[in-house]
């Protein structure tokens, strides 16, 4: 015996001998309307905001303006042993790594977020068995005289739920995870780029201890030599035992020095394999010296940096997730419309579910408009409103941050250059003034002292000179990263020539 009704997971299902011709109208709709929304689940356009200040057509700190390097900009550097620790940074840094799981996790919100522009659908299966007592009327013969009967019940459901995005609020939400993925993306995009930017720097700075390490093993031997020297004119009485002491001094003052000098090269080693996701033994071999810097070629505009750079990406994509749930807020002060659909089979025999006249359906709309809700959602569209003009100071300020860097940059590779040269010429003057102040000094024309002085001077010129060296290098990894360039990698490179 079946009834009108039923109560299963399908609703107030009624029977219909149009079912099937009803279902196929409701299921062409649905399949219309889902075809054209699937087409809307998408992040906002790129718009980069007009900036409220002046930008000029050419950088002001120097001649040059851009850096285009030919397969990336760590290439420029000539070192194919730099080329190698930045792409394995890349490959095995934690840090980096937690930045892709971030932006995976980001991606996965958006499809869920998205998920709202389709209709929901779930199936269903229903068993039961029921005895069923007729109170009141007993019957002689039967056990406690109480008339009874058993009976089962099988149905399986297809539920569909939709909201009919009217107002573009469901489109919106989703075009605001989108935009919130795409943040995470450039997000990962920036993180990449500053740890080649922070590996290159570690590889140079472990060059340089390496170099400041051999420099200050060089000087004790030298200041070795000079102490041997004295002591043997003062064990003959040609020289005062103030001489030999200050000589003696220099070379305890130079064993110290090379001892910090081995100590600084362990320490930034030990950085740079954390930095490559090795453990940090300190066993990497870092570079020997300090490769040459190229020169620069002219190229681009200021405005380029606002396509070009992956924070300014990221503020953008702030800006547009903002604006998009500006439209979200002023859509939920409107009604929702929703669909809901149930079809499927009753029965109390199990074949009876796969038996078309055990068909059974419901269709239903429901709309929802907020009537009293304590201002909550008009001050939801104020919030919105006041967050999209923060996103927007936020995005000026980053372009300014990156104009900023450019032009600083630039004017230290300037002054840099001129910097080096000079202590170039303070060396190679040092190192003339010792030779001729130890020839002066064995002839007796001249004070241990200024042999002392000359020997000072030369190593802390060369000294210098190194220091500028590495500064130079890290300044043009700024420039770099300034602009917006980025490493260039095995497979890209594979996939670009096939």
């Amino acid at each position: 015996m079946r009834g009108d009704s039923i109560g299963s997971s399908a609703g107030p299902i009624m029977i219909s001998g149009q079912a099937s011709v009803v279902l196929r109208v409701v299921g062409a709709c649905v399949v219309s309307i889902i075809a054209s929304l699937l087409g809307c689940s998408s992040a906002p356009l790129v718009s980069h905001p007009g900036l409220e200040l002046t930008v000029p057509e050419q950088w002001t700190s120097a001649f040059t303006t851009a850096i285009e390097v030919e397969g990336g900009w760590v290439r420029s550097f000539n070192d194919p042993e730099l080329e190698a620790i930045v792409m394995e940074a890349i490959e095995h840094n934690h840090d980096l790594k937690a930045a892709e799981a971030r932006l995976s996790a980001a991606a996965s919100s958006a499809r869920i977020v998205g998920a709202d522009l389709l209709p929901r659908v779930s199936a269903g299966f229903d068993g039961s068995r029921q005895r069923q007592n007729f109170v009141g009327l007993p019957i002689p013969g039967f056990e406690d005289n109480v008339l009874s009967t058993k009976y089962n019940m099988f149905g399986v459901s297809l539920d569909t739920t939709w909201e009919l995005d009217v107002w573009g609020r469901v489109r919106a939400q989703t075009s605001a995870a989108y935009a919130d993925m795409e943040v995470a993306q450039a997000d990962f995009a920036a993180a990449r780029l500053s740890l080649a930017g922070q590996t290159a720097k570690a590889w140079f700075a472990a060059a340089e201890a390496k170099q400041q390490t051999t420099l200050a093993q060089k000087s004790l031997e030298n200041y070795q030599l000079t102490a041997d020297q004295v002591r043997s004119r003062f064990d003959r009485g040609l020289r005062p035992s103030l001489d030999l002491r200050l000589a003696l001094s220099n070379v305890g003052t130079a064993e110290a020095l090379y001892q910090e000098r081995q100590e600084q090269y362990e320490r930034v080693v030990r950085q740079l394999e954390i930095l490559l996701g090795r453990y940090p033994d300190g066993i990497i071999a870092g570079a020997d010296r300090l490769p040459d810097i190229a020169p620069i070629t002219p190229a681009g505009v200021p405005a380029d940096v606002i396509s070009r750079r992956p924070d300014l990406a990221a503020a953008e994509r702030q800006l547009a997730a903002a604006d998009a749930r500006i439209t979200q807020a002023r859509a939920a002060l409107y009604p929702r419309i929703s669909l809901t659909t149930g079809t499927g089979t009753l029965g109390d025999q199990l074949n009876d579910l796969v038996d078309g006249d055990f068909l059974v359906w419901s269709f239903a709309g429901n709309l929802l408009q907020p009537v009293f809700e304590g201002g909550r959602l008009r001050a939801e569209v104020a919030r919105t409103e006041a967050v999209a003009r923060e996103a927007l100071e936020n995005y000026t300020s980053v372009a300014l941050q990156a104009f900023g860097e450019v032009e600083s940059a630039l004017m230290a590779e300037t002054l840099l250059a001129k910097r080096e040269k000079a202590l170039r010429m303070a060396a190679d003057q040092a190192i003339a003034a010792h030779m001729l102040a130890q020839d002066r000094y064995r002839s007796g024309l001249e004070t241990f002292a200024t042999v002392l002085d000359a020997q000072q001077r030369e190593l802390n010129a060369e000294s210098q000179r190194i220091v500028v060296r590495r500064l130079r290098l890290d300044v043009r990894v700024n420039l770099h990263l300034a602009l917006g360039g980025d490493i260039v990698y095995e497979h890209e490179e594979a996939a670009t020539s096939s």
